[in-house]
């Protein structure tokens, strides 16, 4: 059957905007790594009627993001709907071929439920919106909005629901990613703790028209990512890793800078 490709992303930018409840509201630029990206594809099983993932998880079935996609979607369906996508997943097996690390800050586990949800759709012709696809996934995880959408560059505000398109050049970058497993919830936990000093309106309209680039000149690594002290306080190692010029994505552990071009 089809491949579909389930691309990273890296933060250019995350700014917290403020508190709601437990979680915290953002503003960040996210852009997708055309160079870096997981394939999924659903591939025929022996009829075992267990939902199944064929592909390289250190998580149980019942944790992994694709399972809790499927869970969301069956949820939202009306019955008939509902039983054709319990019966294609009795007959198929979703099968990854992880690229992307977890644990990365690079959206890994999110596009590939974003990339589920898509082609649960596409397979079954359930004629969702966009828009109803991204309220399915943000059942799931904040960042999977933004890889239903599907675009090359956005503001992404709020807890993770309101994107954006920033109509820009698709930057090339080198990234890498240290061993290190990091808690996203222990990051904002520490920032929330120590660090916490929303940023104003003005500097968030100021930061969601300058294009990407602009950024990557004008900011250091902490300026552009308020996780990243809360991140290096929490794991110390994280210092053994950073160079001067590079940026962090997320609530790390990956390191990202713009790929010099060739003359």
């Amino acid at each position: 059957m089809k491949l579909y490709k389930a691309y990273a992303k890296v933060n250019i930018f995350l700014k917290i905007t403020g508190a709601r409840g437990n979680y915290h509201e953002i503003i960040s630029r996210f852009m997708r790594v055309d160079s870096l990206y997981d394939e999924l594809s659903f591939v025929a099983k022996n009829r075992d009627d267990a939902f199944k993932i064929i592909g390289e998880f250190s998580c149980k079935t019942e944790q992994n993001t694709i399972y809790k996609a499927y869970i969301a979607l069956l949820d939202s369906l009306d019955e008939t709907p509902a039983k054709s996508l319990k019966n294609l997943m009795d007959k198929y097996a979703v099968e990854v071929k992880k690229n992307i690390p977890a644990f990365a800050g690079l959206g890994g586990g999110s596009s590939d439920a974003a990339t589920f949800l898509k082609m649960c759709n596409e397979v079954l012709d359930l004629g969702l919106s966009q828009n109803e696809l991204a309220l399915i996934g943000l059942k799931v995880g904040a960042d999977i909005p933004f890889f239903i959408y599907g675009y090359d560059s956005a503001n992404v505000g709020g807890i993770g629901e309101v994107v954006e398109e920033f109509k820009e050049e698709l930057l090339d970058f080198e990234i890498f990613t240290p061993k290190i497993e990091i808690s996203t919830p222990k990051v904002y936990r520490a920032y929330r703790e120590n660090f916490y000093n929303p940023i104003d309106g003005f500097k968030v309209e100021k930061l969601k028209k300058t294009p990407s680039l602009d950024i990557l000149k004008k900011m250091s690594a902490d300026e552009a990512n308020d996780l990243f002290k809360p991140a290096l306080q929490e794991y110390k190692e994280l210092k053994n890793y950073y160079k001067y010029g590079y940026y962090f994505s997320g609530s790390g552990s990956s390191f990202f800078r713009v790929k010099e071009r060739k003359q």
